[in-house]
């Protein structure tokens, strides 16, 4: 069950928010099989231990990106850039999070951004702001994180991973 799309290269960092700032590290997700394991691989590549706030940033080379927001014993709440997610595991998983309703026939209609559009509020990042980044015309999964992560103050050690 292998939960990277065929032919796309997958980049996932998660970063928790310190007093002195943001830090980070890449984890691997390739054997995440179901949400939990998501969240599991943030706690262990992290070192969590309490209410730290931490984000999940996956980006799916030319084709989406998704965020998770973790925060001690709360759910998890996620954003999606497009909805129309499908076909591998990773994709399932966050538009699981995200609410996405089960692949069915529908329409290709364009980038439908998906899940919590509020995740970044309290970061400074307005919900118009997220789609309006997520929906741009000819951007990249990976320029749209780089401008989040700037706007959010932690580019430099999105940067430093990549």
């Amino acid at each position: 069950m292998a939960s990277r799309p065929s032919g796309s290269s997958v980049f996932s960092a998660a970063f928790v928010r310190t007093a002195d700032g943001w830090r980070g590290t890449e984890v691997d997700l390739t054997d995440a099989e179901i949400v939990d394991d998501l969240g599991d691989a943030v706690q262990e590549g992290l070192g969590l231990d309490g209410d730290e706030l931490a984000l999940l940033c996956v980006e799916v080379e030319d084709e989406w990106f998704g965020i998770v927001r973790y925060q001690g014993d709360a759910e998890p709440r996620a954003f999606l850039s497009d909805a129309a997610v499908r076909g591998d595991v990773l994709g399932e998983l966050f538009g699981e999070l995200a609410g996405v309703a089960p692949e069915r026939e529908t329409p290709e209609v364009g980038v439908r951004p998906a899940g919590d559009f509020e995740l970044l509020r309290d970061l400074g990042m307005t919900p118009e702001e997220l789609i309006e980044l997520s929906m741009e015309e000819g951007a990249l999964p990976a320029d749209t994180l780089s401008v989040i992560a700037e706007r959010l103050s932690f580019a430099d050690e999105l940067d430093r991973l990549r």
